[in-house]
């Protein structure tokens, strides 16, 4: 018994001196992340889902209902959480922006947020705040409410509006979700308001002007 206690207890006390020598070395990193920087790490290659049913089933990483968990599993749908990444439609980086997108939140140098990773993830957070105050109204309306089979949420709803703009959000509550509004690739914003409910982006502050300064 006492081997077995000596043993237990020298294993817990191997266990705290490597988390804590963990984070100390992350809090003196410069590339340690927050919810408001930059993940620097490069999610797992996985080959596209395009089976819709497929997506709605599968667990991606980092899917804690966390606003990091939201714009990580979001990511990893768009572009499995490359930075560099330009879709064959000409989206760009992690969370895969268009160009007007871009200009609308104060962007217009599209190699400069290519290659920023900083940038890109201000880009998001600045497109979720202006999406939030542009669907502000939805949000108040629906959220909680079962549309044609899916749990309105505010996270549902806004990754709903990144995948098709919130023009295309509006147009799915108008037609009480029955109407298959889908992106160019095939994917509906029904899938995204299912997939995305359920996370915390209370985070977010609905901005109607909101722009990157950098």
């Amino acid at each position: 018994m006492i081997k077995k206690w000596i043993y237990y207890t020298s294993i817990a006390l191997i266990t705290a001196f490597i988390t804590l020598s963990f984070k100390a070395t992350t809090e003196k990193n410069s590339n340690v992340v927050t919810q408001d920087e930059v993940s620097f790490y490069i999610l797992p290659s996985l080959e596209d889902i395009d089976n819709e049913a497929e997506f709605l089933n599968f667990n991606f990483p980092y899917t804690g209902k966390t606003f990091t968990g939201f714009k990580e599993a979001l990511a990893f749908k768009e572009s499995q959480g490359r930075y560099t990444l330009i879709n064959s439609l000409g989206y760009m980086g992690k969370y895969q922006f268009g160009r007007s997108a871009l200009r609308a939140i104060g962007i217009h140098d599209s190699s400069e947020f290519l290659n920023n990773p900083r940038l890109q993830e201000k880009a998001f957070k600045a497109l979720l705040a202006k999406n939030k105050w542009e669907l502000r109204k939805e949000i108040e309306m629906y959220e909680g409410k079962v549309i044609n089979g899916v749990v309105v949420t505010e996270s549902g709803i806004l990754a709903a509006a990144h995948l098709g703009g919130a023009g295309s959000v509006k147009k799915f509550f108008k037609n009480k979700g029955k109407r298959a509004i889908k992106d160019q690739y095939g994917t509906t914003l029904k899938s995204y308001m299912k997939k995305f409910g359920g996370y915390d982006t209370s985070f977010i502050q609905a901005n109607s002007n909101a722009k990157i300064k950098h």
